[in-house]
């Protein structure tokens, strides 16, 4: 759950710094934030499955800092607007694949590994699942079902795995509905090119993906922003009051099984971007970057 949630924050910055949200980078970046989204339900899902509770408030992620998990040691997570070093970094970094199609590199503590650790797991252990406090809801493009069998657990996981890092034969998420996987796609994003297979190799050479027009929201430093002006203060507050509110009624929706506090959740996120958008269009003094979200819960 840490994992997948710790993927939103970044992705969520990028995409609100985007001025044009009909762009072909803006329109990849919110799809993959919907899959993450589908994502951390499924994991949550399984975690009440197995008997455990969501601690979402309580694990929130930390900006900069690792991946939870051990996964992809030495990538460091931070938050700011939409860059090519972002993409590289944080984005195609977090969704690398042990063996990329694309390139020679090579990371086998990558998210894919991680899960393959956790199905190995579920399949040693085969525990009883209980749907109680599962969630049943429309996430996007994707349905979260309840987890009744392996089977459906085995399903969950590997849909996971396809959408964010594609398979080892193909860089697309899935059969049939023709998106990239996250990588791939964060990846078309950086190369200004879309993916293309020729001649037995994949190669960013198809049509132009213009890198958009955005908002230079700055990194946000270690502890969040040292004296904000007040404007960009009260903005701040405003953010995090309702960052906080969206991770207390996930933790509710999970721990009483209260679909309502999901949709609760999900409406109040859409609230954050207001502030977001504002706060990226205040300059930090005496530079030529803005102030942005810092996604530090209250209290």
């Amino acid at each position: 759950m840490e994992i997948e949630f710790s993927t939103i924050p970044p992705y969520l910055c990028g995409w609100w710094s985007v001025k044009n949200r009909k762009s072909d980078a803006a329109r990849l970046i919110r799809r993959i934030i919907s899959d993450e989204m589908y994502h951390l339900g499924i994991v949550c899902n399984l975690l009440v499955g197995v008997g455990g509770r969501p601690r979402i408030r309580e694990s929130a992620p930390v900006y900069p800092g690792p991946l939870p998990g051990g996964v992809h040691p030495g990538v460091d997570v931070y938050l700011s607007g939409l860059t090519k070093k972002l993409v590289r970094d944080v984005m195609m970094a977090i969704e690398a694949p042990a063996a990329p199609l694309t390139d020679s590199t090579r990371d086998p503590l990558s998210i894919g590994h991680f899960y393959d650790e956790l199905l190995k797991a579920f399949r040693v252990v085969a525990p009883d699942l209980s749907v109680g406090r599962q969630m049943h809801e429309r996430i996007g493009e994707d349905t979260l079902r309840p987890v009744r069998t392996l089977e459906d657990v085995e399903r969950s996981i590997e849909v996971i795995k396809d959408q964010g890092e594609g398979t080892s034969v193909s860089p697309a998420d899935g059969p049939g509905d023709g998106h990239m996987a996250h990588y791939y796609a964060f990846a078309e994003i950086y190369h200004g090119r879309q993916l293309r297979k020729a001649g037995g190799k994949w190669q960013f050479t198809g049509p132009p993906v213009p890198f958009p027009d955005t908002r230079p929201m700055s990194m946000v430093p270690a502890g969040g922003w040292h004296r904000p002006p007040a404007g960009a203060q009260r903005l701040l507050e405003d953010f995090d009051s309702t960052y906080t509110s969206v991770l207390e009624a996930l933790d509710t929706a999970w721990s009483v099984g209260d679909p309502r506090s999901l949709r609760t959740a999900v409406h109040r996120m859409r609230r954050l971007e207001t502030p977001a958008v504002h706060l990226m269009e205040m300059p930090v003094t005496g530079t030529e970057s803005t102030y942005g979200p810092q996604f530090r819960p209250r209290g």
